[in-house]
């Protein structure tokens, strides 16, 4: 097994030297040629960061078909002995590479971070993407360094970019005196570039709960409670340098339990990142500010007397975040009002923090609070015991808070590599 430092990174380096004599085409067609001929993948892995992988990896060509690729990568995961996790990549040539299949393993230890984890698995998906690199153009633009002037580029497509996803999680449950029915869809549409960034959601919410008295007697009586949701999301966001952007959120939903028969927002933003967008997979400190209209169209008269109305409203969100080998800090400071009463307003705050304190002991806090007086979607009149306990509808409130804090010490071998799934309850899952 070859070690690198970790400063030392397998990446394209365009020589400058190459002549536009030689090849009889400018830098910019050059270019264009070497991404052609570059490797063709599709990787098959849940949990990998796609955005740092990408970054970090731009001298392959990344396709979403698996018969439009040349190497099929297939990510897996298993519990290792020492309470680390090992991966296994594979690697399945098809086309001009079939026959030539590999398989490469990375053992974490538990004392390591995500982002440590993140940056070995990394590269070792580098190592093994070398043999096929190899048997390309590309072989002749590769150097044991890092070219910090290089930017990625998505190969162009017939799809131009477009994503689509759609999902739909049907569940039933059926009892002698309780019957239940869960409906679950979304429509995910998205196109990101570098100058653009789309995306377009739809999600629908169906539940049903029949409760049955006296089963299988002549005087069985039913109850039957419904609630429902639907929503679309939309944004539109066009970069303008390395810090700010701006674009259009728009909102359109309805919900029973919050007591929207329709409603919708139309916010134009602004954002500015105080960090260059294109450290983003490192460091984050987001500014975004909106500022818009909303219409609210109620199923029932509120308890301000509305059944619908016309408001003006701002929002100012507040992303931290930060990833380093000692851990990584995630915070999200969220504040919003109405323009016709400055006092119908709220603020929230998220965060998440990992700290490897020492080796083997880890911490992990997550926590968040809310004040809350913006409720103006209310349902008027008084709630019914079944409303409260089956969460039909939207209760007031002033405040929320929710944390955990998680803390971890593992100590023994950390040699311990090997992977026995033998009686492993872990590989099931029961949801």
């Amino acid at each position: 097994m070859i070690r690198n430092k970790p400063a030392i990174l397998i990446l394209i380096f365009l020589f400058g030297q190459l002549s536009s004599s030689a090849f009889g085409q400018d830098e910019q067609n050059l270019s264009d040629t070497i991404r052609k001929y570059a490797v063709k993948i599709f990787l098959d892995c849940r949990d990998c960061d796609m955005n740092y992988t990408r970054q970090e990896i731009p001298f392959i060509n990344y396709v979403r078909d698996v018969r439009e690729a040349q190497v099929f990568i297939l990510v897996t995961q298993q519990n290792a002995a020492s309470g680390g996790s090992q991966f296994t990549y594979t690697f399945h040539g098809q086309g001009e590479f079939k026959g030539m299949d590999d398989t490469l393993s990375y053992t974490s230890s538990p004392d390591q971070t995500s982002t440590i984890i993140r940056e070995k698995r990394t590269r070792l998906l580098k190592m093994g993407l070398m043999r096929y690199v190899a048997r390309t153009p590309l072989i002749n633009e590769i150097e044991i360094q890092h070219n910090e002037d290089l930017e990625s580029e998505e190969v162009i497509d017939r799809w131009n970019y477009w994503v689509f996803e759609l999902s739909t999680e049907p569940d039933f449950q059926s009892e002698e005196t309780n019957k239940e029915l869960d409906l679950r869809n979304s429509i995910n549409i998205s196109k990101v570039t570098p100058g653009i960034k789309m995306e377009f959601e739809l999600d629908h919410f169906y539940n049903r709960e029949k409760f049955i008295e006296n089963a299988n007697t002549d005087s069985s009586s039913t109850n039957t409670y419904v609630t429902s949701a639907a929503s679309m999301d939309n944004l539109v966001v066009k970069s303008l340098g390395e810090h700010w952007s701006a674009g259009m959120i728009w909102r359109l939903g309805t919900s029973t339990r919050e007591n929207y028969g329709f409603r919708t927002e139309i916010l134009p933003s602004v954002e500015y990142d105080i960090y260059p967008y294109s450290e983003a997979t490192h460091r984050q400190l987001r500014i975004l500010y909106s500022a818009g209209y909303q219409h609210n169209n109620y199923i029932d008269t509120t308890v301000y007397n509305k059944t619908k109305e016309n408001l003006g409203l701002q929002m100012l969100n507040v992303a931290f975040q930060v990833q380093k080998k000692w851990g990584s800090i995630n915070l999200l400071l969220t504040g919003s009002n109405y323009f016709h009463d400055f006092s119908k307003n709220r603020v929230e705050l998220n965060s998440s923090v990992n700290i490897r304190i020492f080796k083997g002991l880890s911490l992990r806090i997550n926590g968040g609070v809310a004040h809350i007086n913006d409720q103006l979607n209310l349902k008027k009149g008084d709630i019914s015991e079944a409303e409260r306990l089956l969460r039909l509808r939207e209760l007031a409130t002033r405040y929320r808070i929710e944390g955990g804090i998680e803390i971890t010490y593992t100590f023994g071998s950390i040699y311990s590599n090997v992977v026995n799934p033998r009686f492993n309850s872990s590989n099931f899952h029961y949801d």
